[in-house]
């Protein structure tokens, strides 16, 4: 961090912005440091003069109750977008210099940047522990008591912060999708529907893009997988989402991603490898067909027999039918092994049973919920 000040201050690596990378370290450095040092103040003095007492309890007090925790959650609440950013800046010649001649030294010990940000996050997790060696080595059942009572409350810090993180990752992974899945025109993904030039418009306003908006859809499972057409093996992409299917095309596209900038490609780090390096390609995924509900998929195996007669290998049937039960569209899907087929098939079943069930409590919720009273 005061090298990137030091190369700023004579006008290197004006655009790579300091908070992002290292967020609050700064006041978290000198917080920590605070915290050691009136700690061994006391210990200094425990020991010069023997007999006086070792008030760690209002050293806890101080900084348990006070900004330790807080400090450090706003440090961990960014660290997810610092690793995005700084796989960013990766790419760079430049950065990767400054990089490179950073962890060169000795102070590092051989670590690099992402291991060194980590460490926050490591030290946040290991408080509960000394607190608890501490309770168990106090004799006052005050003292014990108090000791207990801040313990519990960084143990609720983690929790409440472990919630909020995983919300920000799913957020960074759901934006990133929002960009590589595009969304084609009923005219252009089925040449059947035609619709003149003077009414498109009005169609275009009625976007699926918004799908992937909700903060509150999770993404199950994802990857690669072949789509047996009548003529030929297409490459596809599936995103099982906690209520619907997805189906998309892989498309590899010679530009870059972004258009011809030849700069940063931005990928999130959390995203599959196979899929970062389909968006670093400049790839995206166009949809293939409409979103699957899961209450309306059918998942059929198809069976080992008509490997030999068919050509099929780790093959599975999709089915996806309509509020009438009919069939409206079949996928006929193979993954590379047997134990990837496995697996997909085990995730759809249990993302089917578990929407399946949310649905039937909200239900019974509904039906059981009393009458409103005659008194409002």
């Amino acid at each position: 961090m005061n090298t990137l000040k030091y190369l700023q201050s004579k006008e290197f690596l004006l655009d790579v912005d300091l908070w992002k990378l290292f967020a609050n370290l700064e006041e978290l450095n000198k917080i920590s440091l605070s915290f050691v040092e009136s700690f061994f103040e006391i210990v200094k003095e425990h020991v010069s003069e023997s007999g006086s007492p070792t008030d760690f309890i209002s050293i806890l007090r101080k900084f348990f109750q006070g900004d330790l925790c807080q400090t450090h959650q706003i440090y961990c609440l960014n660290y997810t977008s610092a690793v995005y950013y700084l796989e960013n800046l990766r790419q760079r010649e430049d950065f990767g210099i400054y990089l490179k001649w950073c962890e060169q030294n000795e102070q590092c010990k051989r670590l690099h940047l992402p291991e060194l940000l980590v460490a926050p996050l490591h030290r946040l997790t290991r408080y509960p522990l000394l607190l608890n060696n501490i309770w168990k080595r106090s004799t006052d059942e005050m003292e014990k008591a108090f000791i207990w009572s801040v313990k519990e409350k960084v143990e609720k810090s983690i929790r409440d912060l472990e919630g909020k993180v995983k919300w920000l990752d799913n957020f960074q992974k759901f934006r990133q999708l929002h960009e590589v899945i595009i969304w084609p025109q009923i005219w252009d993904r089925d040449k059947r529907f035609f619709v003149p030039e003077c009414l498109k418009q009005n169609l275009r306003e009625n976007s699926s893009e918004n799908i992937l908006s909700s903060a509150s859809r999770l993404l199950l499972h994802e990857g690669r997988l072949t789509l047996a057409e009548s003529t030929k093996l297409l490459d596809v992409y599936l995103f099982l989402f906690d209520d619907f299917l997805l189906i998309t095309k892989i498309k590899r596209n010679k530009k870059k991603y972004g258009g011809s900038d030849t700069g940063i490609i931005p990928v999130c780090p959390s995203l599959t490898p196979e899929l970062q390096s389909l968006i670093r390609e400049g790839g995206f995924c166009s949809v293939l067909d409409q979103p699957i509900p899961l209450d309306r998929l059918i998942l059929k195996n198809v069976d080992p027999i008509h490997v030999t007669v068919f050509s099929l290998r780790n093959a599975f049937l999709i089915q996806h039918e309509n509020r009438y039960r009919q069939c409206i569209a079949v996928f006929l899907l193979q993954t590379q092994t047997e134990i990837a087929k496995k697996a997909w098939m085990s995730q759809i079943e249990m993302a089917i049973s578990n929407y399946t069930k949310q649905h039937e409590i909200k239900k019974s919720t509904l039906f059981c919920s009393p009458a409103e009273s005659s008194e409002i």
